[in-house]
């Protein structure tokens, strides 16, 4: 036995996380490094633009022919960086693409629309985490249109302080996507919510990073009457729980009371000291927005209001890019 055993283990554990966290930031300088060079090669080719396909192919056999092994050098991977060059500005390289790998970078490269399209994403994979192949699933999803330009309405602005209101407004979204789910799938509310709990891995994506599942029909007791609450989840970004009631049906305005009830039970009841004030959200079929800023009005706890779309209800825009009933059926 070693002597002074609990000292050893927690320098032996200091120790591990000291090399971790040094091979995390080799790794990332290297990454960084990498984008940089490829803008600059992509920024020296383009500037000859008088060089036909011929000259590139040639390039990319030199450049192999000095570097036996290299990788990444291919006549398409050098007019990626070409793309890259033309398309992003160099102070914006260092700062924000320099972060993701280049497979990020190509993915945004092939599947977005715009610059501001492209650095929402790059800044929100940074933020998130976000490996390649989530990133793709977040941009086939149309997570920008539905997120960045949420149509969904809240009172946060007036119930949360900042910086948690700013976070509660990036957490929500509109519609959220279910593709996982279909009519066929979902007769009745409890029909949805039990196809979210099978797939709550997938719900959990949707929602956004931060967020564990609690439950579903979350016992209360209040005052000996018993309540069940839809779903509730934590996020520990924000520090607090949100309660979400389904609703299969357009939004009403008695759904907010429902909710509001909720979400002052949980506060009472579930959060600690270091919780932030709890969130409650309604997920409904469809909404007047006209309404749904009215019910608000009188509502003091934070409460978001969202439609949802389950796979063989999504708007045409879409179609082309999530699951078909059909691809959803062969899958089970």
């Amino acid at each position: 036995m070693l002597e002074n055993g609990g000292d050893y283990l927690l320098v032996l554990s200091q120790v591990k996380q000291g090399i971790a966290q040094t091979r995390a930031r080799a790794v990332s300088r290297v990454n960084s490094e990498l984008i940089c060079m490829y803008w600059r090669i992509g920024a020296l080719i383009d500037a000859r633009s008088f060089w036909g396909s011929k000259s590139i192919e040639t390039l990319s056999q030199d450049i192999r022919t000095a570097f036996p092994g290299i990788k990444g050098f291919s006549v398409r991977y050098l007019k990626y960086m070409m793309k890259f060059a033309r398309e992003t500005e160099w102070e914006i390289v260092q700062t924000v693409f320099a972060h993701i790998s280049w497979s990020h970078n190509i993915a945004l490269m092939n599947k977005t629309q715009s610059s501001d399209e492209r650095l929402w994403y790059a800044k929100a994979s940074i933020a998130n985490g976000w490996s390649h192949s989530v990133l793709i699933h977040q941009i086939e999803s149309h997570l920008y249109e539905r997120q960045a330009l949420s149509t969904s309405l809240n009172n946060f602005n007036r119930t949360l302080p900042k910086p948690e209101s700013d976070l509660a407004q990036q957490a929500l979204k509109d519609p959220f996507i279910f593709d996982f789910i279909t009519a066929q799938q979902s007769r009745t509310e409890r029909d949805i919510e039990e196809q979210m709990v099978e797939n709550v891995t997938k719900v959990l994506l949707e929602l956004g990073t931060g967020f564990a599942f609690m439950g579903n029909q979350y016992h209360l007791t209040v005052g000996g009457d018993d309540f069940y609450i839809d779903l509730l989840f934590y996020n520990v970004r924000l520090h607090c729980y949100l309660v979400v009631e389904l609703k299969n049906e357009k939004f009403k305005p008695e759904f907010t009371g429902k909710l509001g009830f909720y979400v002052s039970v949980v506060d009472d009841m579930l959060t600690g000291e270091l919780d932030n004030p709890t969130i409650g959200l309604v997920l409904c079929k469809e909404k007047n927005d006209v309404v749904v800023e009215y019910a608000l009005r009188s509502i003091d706890q934070p409460v978001g209001i969202s439609a949802y779309r389950l796979g063989d209800e999504l708007p045409e825009g879409y179609r082309n890019v999530l699951p078909t009933p059909e691809d959803l059926q062969t899958r089970l």
